[in-house]
């Protein structure tokens, strides 16, 4: 399937965007460790949060995760440390996933864990059961995920866990969100230096707890301000926080040096609180960014940058490489078809000098099944006056009626079968 996007003349919008994804997927994991704590409210409903509350379900002894690699990593150090056996598997992507670095922190602390096929890859099998906990040394270089995945379990650990995070730290606000969560079920889990996490053995506290909106999918909104020359398009996003602990609510700020001005109201629609984005001038020539912490950004950026003429130099995409697809490199090969030619730099950075080349006739993007791949690319419609992408089901991944929200913007999207 394939839809032709086209834009609107102007913008004026409200918008209920999906629940965080990041937040849901952590409070599913800590409300289970509860033992029978409340379901949070407003969960998520992409794919990636529905396949973590039917692995939770534990209804077979096979659970698959399709392709959503937070489920991989959180469910991977969950079904260690609860009784059970289970096997978790996944997509063909997501059989060549590494997770080794994982599997050997769970191993120390005791879990039985074995390979099923390529060893440091899933699937895994899991015999769960009460870990001991003490001191690990990790990467902090490696995904993010690892690291909260087995900060979740920790207070269930019977020595509790002190993780020390060696070499570069990577995504520290989703480390720092985690650990908010957890402080929000009632756990004290802290930084005892730059580098050390302790959290002694205790208990999660059942609450009521509501999520909040998704900053990763303002992105595309802020994305879509930025590319339109009418300065009186506007668009409200609903059940954003001013003072989130979204790592990607740096947005704001990233997006307010491409002219994108961003108000609160603490009661907006229906009493939730909002988030008014407004189109003003900009005087930017270039951007250079470090997407250490905010890695599912990049793309968007990646995007909107050499459309609006402004040349780029990005760096700390290293885990772009091991995303849904190798996000560098579709990139790199998406934008060629639009006439830029994107450079790499030993797989950690992509820079834009100006360079252009041909572009294709009618642009038609390949998704690679990698939700950001459509989502950060059809906004470029307005831009180009239409764009064509293929296999756009895969937005459901994270932002399900993503293509609803755009038509309801005024843009226009045919389908070809």
């Amino acid at each position: 399937m394939q839809y032709i996007v086209s834009c609107p003349e102007h913008i004026d919008t409200s918008i209920m965007l999906p629940a965080s994804k990041s937040i849901s997927n952590r409070a599913l994991i800590i409300q289970a460790l509860t033992k029978g704590g409340m379901m949070p409210e407003n969960l998520s409903d992409c794919d990636d949060t529905e396949v973590i509350i039917r692995g939770l379900g534990k209804q077979s002894e096979i659970i698959d995760i399709k392709a959503a690699g937070t489920a991989m990593r959180f469910m991977t150090a969950y079904l260690s440390a609860t009784e059970g056996e289970h096997t978790l598997t996944g997509t063909e992507r997501m059989k060549h996933r590494p997770i080794g670095i994982l599997v050997d922190a769970l191993r120390y602390l005791g879990a039985e864990i074995e390979y099923v096929g390529e060893e440091g890859y899933p699937p895994l099998r899991i015999r769960g059961r009460q870990l001991e906990g003490g001191t690990l040394l990790i990467a902090g270089d490696v995904s993010s995920q690892y690291i909260s995945a087995l900060l979740m379990i920790a207070p269930i650990l019977t020595k509790g866990l002190e993780l020390k995070l060696t070499g570069n730290i990577i995504s520290r606000p989703y480390i720092d969100l985690t650990l908010h969560l957890m402080h929000e079920f009632g756990v004290a889990a802290e930084w005892s230096d730059f580098d050390t996490i302790r959290v002694k053995p205790q208990s999660y506290q059942q609450r009521a707890y509501t999520i909040e909106s998704d900053w990763s999918a303002a992105s595309y909104w802020y994305e879509i301000l930025a590319l339109t020359d009418d300065t009186q398009s506007k668009v409200a996003l609903q059940g954003l926080k001013d003072g989130s602990r979204q790592g990607d609510s740096t947005v704001r700020y990233i997006f307010s040096l491409l002219g994108i001005k961003t108000s609160f109201k603490e009661k907006g629609v229906n009493g939730m609180p909002e988030a008014l984005l407004t189109r003003h001038s900009r005087m930017l020539n270039r951007m250079d960014y470090d997407f250490t912490n905010q890695p599912d950004l990049a793309q968007t950026l990646i995007a909107v940058c050499p459309v609006l003429g402004i040349p780029f130099h990005f760096t700390g995409l290293r885990t772009l490489k091991i995303k849904e697809t190798d996000r560098i490199e579709a990139m790199k090969r998406e934008m060629e078809k639009l006439g830029y030619i994107l450079h790499e730099e030993e797989g950690t950075a992509l820079s834009w000098t100006g360079e252009r080349c041909e572009p294709m006739t009618q642009p038609t993007i390949d998704t690679y099944e990698d939700h950001r791949m459509a989502m950060s690319f059809a906004p470029l419609a307005i831009k180009l006056g239409e764009i064509r992408i293929n296999n756009p089901e895969v937005v459901s991944k994270s932002y399900p009626h993503y293509w609803a929200d755009l038509r309801k913007a005024g843009f226009k999207i045919q389908q070809v079968d």
